[in-house]
């Protein structure tokens, strides 16, 4: 393999993940152009080191580690922010850049120039539509109706209770907001509290949830009220 054909996959490698990035450093996002563009350079140096080796046939072989090992670069910029979960879309970006690296150091350069082009593509367009779908999303929540749900226990049986009302309220198809335990009686007995939206031609489920509550042996006092009052304020 000659030189020149090094330097000019590595300088395509640079330019694809720099293009790829260029989206993610114009949102401000924790990898950006340079990143990108680091992460495709180092997966085609990579599978270069294993085209150049003596004796190796296929550059599959170091292009899998990249493959698993872009994850714990990846892992680095999701961020968990309560219920929600930041820095899926820029992980997902760098593991693709990864990708894109991998084919130009085998020496696919068409293919690795498109699919580079293919990720600002799907960013680009598909983001108005993410945000129009989640916009949509906000505006039914909205006009949901919120909920509180208590539940006092003995502390024995506090995680089961968590358990239970959790399981009821995914199968139920009910929002859930936040869930909390609040020790009473010296940490003799437990109030579960769980704060839950719906929809108002839902709202008989709660009695539903309660009702069912109600039958567990380490429950004594089970309740649920409408906080749309509370909520206006």
């Amino acid at each position: 393999m000659v030189w020149q054909d090094i330097v000019v996959r590595l300088f395509v490698a640079i330019l694809a993940g720099a293009c790829i990035g260029l989206e993610r450093q114009w949102r401000n996002r924790m990898a950006g152009l340079r990143t990108n563009a680091l992460v495709s350079l180092g997966a085609c140096l990579f599978v270069l080191l294993s085209v150049m080796t003596p004796g190796e046939q296929s550059p599959t072989r170091i292009a899998a580690q990249v493959v698993s090992g872009i994850g714990f670069l990846g892992g680095g910029v999701i961020i968990r922010e309560g219920f929600s979960i930041r820095g899926l879309n820029t992980a997902a970006t760098l593991w693709y850049a990864a990708a894109v690296g991998t084919l130009i150091g085998a020496g696919f350069l068409d293919a690795g120039i498109i699919a580079a082009f293919g990720v600002v593509i799907v960013h680009i367009l598909l983001r108005p539509m993410a945000l129009f779908m989640n916009t949509k999303a906000r505006v039914q929540m909205a006009e949901d109706i919120n909920f509180m749900l208590s539940a006092t226990c003995f502390d024995k049986d506090e995680s089961h209770i968590r358990v239970l009302l959790m399981h009821m309220v995914h199968t139920e198809g009910i929002g859930l907001n936040e869930l909390f335990s609040e020790d009473i009686e010296e940490g003799k007995k437990v109030i579960v509290r769980a704060f839950l939206h719906c929809d108002p031609k839902k709202a008989t489920i709660m009695e539903k949830i309660v009702s069912r509550l109600s039958l567990e042996a380490g429950v004594t006092a089970v309740g649920w009220k409408s906080i749309v009052e509370q909520e206006a304020d």
